[in-house]
């Protein structure tokens, strides 16, 4: 190895949450780096991609991913550099997309790394607008969606990494776009920076009363990714041959138990049957996998003409990550969540 590096820093999860994690779920440790055997390659992380999806990754709770064992690295998707390479295909210097998780360094021997374009104007969004926020944004709106002009697009976390981008392509194909985020500040920007035509402040008494409001002629799309008391406000409201692509439930994840109150399930099932609503969850790499160039191409040429603006929330150092991971899990993260972690 050409490079002298024997331990780095890594997170793993040192215990599993009641509720919501605390710092105390997560350690900090020093850990050994082995030496670079034949046909590996040693990364430098840069950036570190944080993802409400982790929040299933520490339960115990059957999904569609294997749960993080006790003590075992915590899971990320990451933009490294090449260190050092004893593999023919990963040269000194480049730039990789790959999932190696909450550390300082890994060595891998190539199994999930790709070679990112050294033009990309920023590396980290690989992990963002032209990653698997993106891709999700822009196969859920189009492909379960089905958003056309005219029609009427709600999304929640309008100022997150998924749902900036749900708008802004409703926008670019001609619908109505209302969103609903946290907090005046995230509202103002929906509209006055990514063109949205409305934003509720679900924290703000009213939001059923406010969204009808914004939605006079109904909603003909809703992108789902919060759950809860939203799309409770959602609901009413859902025209005929309305769709519902489900990508996340962001407000439930911290949930130990059912909530309290009437069972809400018989609204829901009546609206699916007598409105004909198609409501989908979908896993994108599971599901959309071959879409993906057909994405990338089109998600850059918007980017090259400035019709998508990009809002990226940068936390520096791997040791803020925990701190980071739980203020996404409050909404406190304002665009895409991502930790530098090397310049």
């Amino acid at each position: 190895m050409s490079t002298a590096i024997n331990t780095h820093r890594r997170i793993v999860l040192a215990k599993r949450p009641q509720g919501a994690p605390t710092t105390e779920t997560f350690s900090l440790q020093s850990a050994a780096l082995p030496g670079l055997g034949e046909g590996q390659v040693l990364l430098r992380t840069l950036y570190l991609s944080l993802d409400p999806y982790m929040r299933g990754r520490i339960s115990e709770a059957k999904s569609y991913a294997q749960s993080v064992g006790l003590g075992e690295l915590m899971v990320g998707a990451t933009v490294s550099r090449v260190l050092a390479s004893t593999h023919p295909e990963f040269k000194l210097g480049e730039l990789v997309l790959g999932n190696t998780g909450w550390q300082d360094h890994a060595i891998s021997d190539g199994s999930g790394l790709s070679q990112l374009d050294p033009q990309m104007p920023r590396p980290s969004w690989a992990l963002g607008v032209l990653g698997m926020p993106g891709f999700t944004a822009y196969t859920g709106l189009l492909e379960i969606g089905q958003a056309k002009a005219g029609e009427t697009v709600v999304v929640a976390a309008a100022t997150g990494a998924v749902g900036a981008l749900v708008g802004q392509i409703a926008k670019i194909k001609g619908c109505r776009v209302v969103g609903i985020a946290g907090g005046a500040e995230k509202c103002r920007y929906a509209v006055e920076e990514l063109g949205f035509d409305a934003c509720i402040d679900h924290r703000e008494a009213g939001l059923a009363a406010k969204l009808a409001d914004a939605c006079p002629q109904g909603i003909d799309v809703y992108f789902e990714n919060v759950g809860g008391a939203v799309f409770q406000a959602v609901l009413p409201l859902l025209n005929v041959g309305a769709r519902v692509p489900v990508c996340g439930l962001i407000a439930q994840y911290n949930a130990q138990e059912l909530p309290s109150g009437p069972d809400q399930s018989p609204l829901l099932m009546r609206a699916l049957l007598t409105k004909r609503i198609r409501m989908q969850g979908f896993i994108i790499f599971d599901h959309y996998d071959d879409r993906y160039g057909e994405f990338l191409k089109q998600m850059s040429q918007w980017l090259a003409d400035g019709r998508i603006k990009v809002l990226e929330d940068v936390v520096v150092g791997l040791e803020n990550a925990p701190q980071a991971f739980i203020g996404l899990l409050e909404g406190r993260n304002f665009g895409k969540l991502v930790v530098q972690m090397a310049a």
